[in-house]
């Protein structure tokens, strides 16, 4: 649902989705300025500020995903700039909406100390379902590269049926995979088989997993190491959707020759366009709730 009125959007730091997201914004007639952003594609469609002199009066700054890289460096690759996220915040006035994804505790003690009302937009549940959409398909589309066959009648296992998992397993199937799902939750055992899907217990996949062709993780914790991969036949194809620090034992991984593909930030990375108007709605939603 479009703002009712039309508002003063800083842009700071971020990739391709954040470009996005600023050109939906001047879209819909609200006034945007970005920073950190000096080499995006088409910089002459956006205004870019090299200062931030003016970001204090903006009605929402929108601070990338995540937030921060390293030292607590804004996460900028489209800029040359390397600046500590906390001096972005020094700057801002009392009041003011920071929408930011993956947010420190440290960035939400400074927010608090200078009166900043400050969201992350990566807890937010109608993000994390939109965005398991192009991940699901970044995902098929990297197996469909790296595996020599099709995926119809491959055997794929999908480990966690949370809003990526789901939509995976859906997906798979409608390309005529052979789906199996595993979950730790009985009562998503019991829903994974009404879907028509087979059922895997995530707790009990040693010794069972060498029909495989295609393994895929979901789930943000190690579920795959020594005793589990060495049971994976020759050419079975890994992938890794899961967070930091990931699902899979790299180093058996590469001891076993088991090929690990480890795909973060997918929706970012193959369709950065419909992640840049996923983020815009979502700040949208946000600044509804505070009735902007």
């Amino acid at each position: 649902m479009p703002m009712r009125r039309a508002l003063n959007f800083w842009v700071a730091g971020g990739d391709l989705r954040q470009v996005k997201l600023a050109q939906c914004l001047q879209e819909d007639g609200h006034k945007v300025e970005t920073f950190a952003m000096e080499h995006r594609p088409d910089p002459a469609l956006l205004p870019g500020s090299d200062t931030l002199r003016g970001m204090e009066h903006a009605d929402c700054v929108i601070l990338p995903l995540p937030v921060t890289v390293g030292n607590g460096i804004l996460n900028a690759p489209l800029s040359d700039l390397r600046l500590p996220a906390e001096e972005l915040l020094k700057g801002l006035s009392s009041g003011q909406i920071v929408c930011a994804g993956r947010v420190t505790a440290e960035m939400r003690v400074l927010a608090e100390q200078k009166g900043l009302i400050i969201r992350d937009y990566f807890d937010r549940e109608e993000l994390a379902v939109a965005n398991a959409v192009p991940t699901a398909e970044g995902a098929i589309q990297i197996a469909m590269e790296e595996l020599p066959t099709t995926l119809y009648g491959q055997r794929v296992l999908v480990i966690g049926f949370g809003r990526l998992g789901k939509i995976l397993a859906h997906r798979l199937h409608g390309l005529g995979a052979k789906v199996t799902v595993s979950a730790r939750s009985y009562g998503d055992l019991a829903w994974i088989e009404a879907y028509g899907y087979q059922a895997e217990h995530t707790g009990q996949l040693t010794g069972w997993l060498s029909p495989y062709d295609l393994i895929i993780n979901t789930v943000p914790a190690r579920v795959l190491d020594y005793p589990q991969l060495i049971d994976l036949k020759e050419g079975c194809l890994v992938i890794d959707l899961s967070s930091r620090p990931g699902g899979v034992n790299q180093k058996a991984a590469a001891q076993l020759g088991v090929k690990v593909i480890w795909a973060l930030s997918l929706p970012g990375k193959v369709a950065p366009a419909s992640a840049g108007v996923i983020l815009r709605d979502t700040v949208y939603h946000i600044l509804q709730e505070l009735e902007l």
